[in-house]
Parts: C-alpha cells; structure tokens; sequence
C-alpha cells in the first residue's frame, strides 16, 4: 500500500496582523469590505472574490466547492450558477449554506453562515447582459453536474448555438441566475503567533443588530 506522503512537519507562523474587539466596527459587513480592499490592494492573489460555498446534497452528504462573489451590500452576498445544478437543487430543498474566504497572503479567513435565495429576475438579466458573450453560450451549453459523453458533445452544442444566435443578443436562460445569501453570523480569522489566532464572531439578533464574540483558536 502506498504510505502517501507525511506532511506533519509543515510549519507556519502566523504574524502579518492582529483582529481585536477594540478596532472592529459594530457591522461585520463593515470590516468584510475593509478587508476584501486590503486583499484587492495587496496584489497577491489573483482572484481575491474566489470563495467556497457549501451545501448539504440531496445525497445528504455535504459539498462544497469555490464560486466567485459577484456583489456584496448589507443584505450579503452575491453569486451566480445554474439553478438546475447540483449546488442549486441543493439550496432548494435546504436554502442553509455557508461560504468561505480563505487569503493566505494576509493570514485571513473569514466563514459565513447564511440562508440563500434567488434574486429577482430583472437583476440576474443584468449581470448576465454584462458576461463576455462566450461565457453566456456557456450558460447555455452546460446542463450543469448532468452527465455528458465527451469533450467534443459540448464543443459541438456550443457551435450550434453560436450559429443559432450569430448576429444576435443572447437572453439569459430560465434556468440560470444569482443568489443572494443572507449572513446569520460571520466570523472572522487572522492568524496570530503560537496558534493563538483571533477569531471574532458576528452573530445577527432578532432586532437585527449584532453581537460580538471572541472563539477560542
């Protein structure tokens, strides 16, 4: 059998920063945006919107795999997908989901918990006009977690569709738009020296404020 590799002795120390109560604002989506500019300006990463959403599958097992963020406000955050697809029958029969942030060029992470929901149709028409139009045929090619039999089965469904829409605007797909997903608690991780990191909790209340937490590392 093979004994794989031993990766017991990979060491880090974590030292780029600090998370104390006393410098956070009392919103979280105050501090998510303060540090999703300091990861834009820090030039390292390349898709710095990549984050993970996970999902509890119609198999009843957990999934999870990166999206990119498109939008976030005060109601949360903004993605898009195939509502026919696995993640998104997965969000229908159990709208709880959570997403994930992980910048390692600052020692960052941050984890939201949340419900998801569909936007409304006249939004996901709005993005979807301002896709490249390769990336809208797309949309419409893929019949998304479905089995396919090769390689050249979609190639040759995207060139049907690229002669049946030649010379004319692409509409979005039914099946194809955004969800919103409302944060019920964000929690927020830097790491510090010695394994000591900072966790602070933001946890939204029934009067729609939050309250603040600091979790053991």
């Amino acid at each position: 059998m093979n004994k794989g590799k031993d990766l017991s002795n990979y060491r880090k120390n974590y030292s780029k920063s600090e998370l104390l109560e006393s410098q956070v604002p009392e919103n979280p989506m105050q501090l998510f945006q303060t540090w999703f500019h300091e990861v834009e300006d820090s030039d390292a990463i390349d898709e710095a919107n990549a984050m993970t959403v996970s999902t509890f599958g119609l198999d009843g097992f957990p999934k999870s795999r990166v999206v990119l963020l498109k939008r976030y406000n005060e109601e949360g955050f903004i993605f898009y997908t195939n509502y026919t697809s696995e993640k998104g029958k997965a969000i229908t029969a159990n709208p709880k989901v959570c997403l994930s942030f992980f910048w390692p060029v600052l020692e960052r992470q941050v984890i939201i918990k949340g419900e998801a929901e569909k936007i409304v149709p006249n939004m996901s028409d709005g993005y979807f006009e301002s896709r490249p139009r390769g990336s809208q045929l797309g949309a419409w090619v893929s019949d998304q977690s479905e089995v396919v039999a090769s390689r050249e089965f979609l190639e040759e469904e995207l060139k049907g569709l690229e002669e049946k829409f030649a010379g004319k605007d692409i509409p979005r797909p039914e099946h194809w738009g955004g969800y919103l997903v409302r944060p019920l608690s964000i929690e927020f991780w830097q790491g510090r020296p010695n394994r000591l990191h900072d966790r602070l909790r933001y946890t939204l209340q029934k009067d729609w404020n939050w309250t603040l937490e600091r979790l053991a590392p």
